[in-house]
C-alpha cells in the first residue's frame, strides 16, 4: 500500500539526488556549527562537497523525463545504444559529428545523433534517456546550459545544438 500518489513518487525519484545533496549539505552545516576546530572543519568540507554535487544533480533532474516513451537507451563506455520498437542502433560519442533536437507538430521530441554514415533518432522520453545528459556534456564546446535550454524550448523544428568542427579520419 502506497501512502503517496504515483505522480508524487515519480517526482521524488526524479529529484532524489538533489534531495540527498541538500540533506548532506544541511548535515555538513549542522556539524560545522558544533564546537571544536576538527569537527567544524569536517562539517565545512562535507557541506562543500554536497554543494559541489548539488549543481550537476539539479541539471540531471531537470533533464530527466518520465521514461514512458518508446524504446530503451543505454550509455556504455562512450557508446549510446538505442533499442526502439521499430528501429535502433548504436553511436559512439567520440565519433559523433552532429547533435540536434527535433520538435515535431505532434508534440514528439527526439534527439538526432549523427556519425559518418549513420543517424540515430532517440525520443527524449525513452526509458534510460537521462543517461544521455552526461554523454552529451562530454562533447567539446557543448555546455549543460545549452542542452537544458534546448530541451525546455517549446519551438517546433530541428535545432542543431552541436556540430563537430573537424571530422575524425577513418585512417591515420
Amino acid at each position: 500500500m502506497n501512502f503517496f500518489r504515483p505522480e508524487v513518487l515519480a517526482l521524488l525519484r526524479r529529484w532524489a539526488e538533489v534531495i540527498v545533496a541538500i540533506a548532506v549539505l544541511a548535515l555538513g552545516l549542522w556539524v560545522a556549527a558544533r564546537p571544536g576546530p576538527v569537527v567544524q572543519g569536517f562539517g565545512y568540507v562535507l557541506a562543500a562537497f554536497a554543494a559541489i554535487a548539488l549543481i550537476p544533480a539539479v541539471r540531471r533532474a531537470r533533464f530527466a523525463t518520465d521514461g514512458d516513451g518508446p524504446g530503451i537507451v543505454q550509455v556504455i563506455e562512450g557508446r549510446i545504444l538505442y533499442m526502439g520498437p521499430v528501429d535502433g542502433g548504436a553511436i559512439s560519442v567520440a565519433e559523433m559529428t552532429s547533435l540536434s533536437l527535433r520538435h515535431d507538430r505532434g508534440g514528439q521530441v527526439a534527439w538526432v545523433l549523427v556519425e559518418p554514415g549513420h543517424m540515430l533518432v532517440i525520443p527524449v522520453n525513452a526509458a534510460g534517456a537521462e543517461a544521455l545528459f552526461d554523454a552529451f556534456t562530454t562533447l567539446p564546446g557543448l555546455g549543460a546550459a545549452r542542452i537544458l535550454a534546448a530541451r525546455q524550448s517549446p519551438h517546433e523544428g530541428t535545432r542543431t545544438l552541436w556540430r563537430r568542427a573537424d571530422v575524425p579520419a577513418l585512417t591515420q
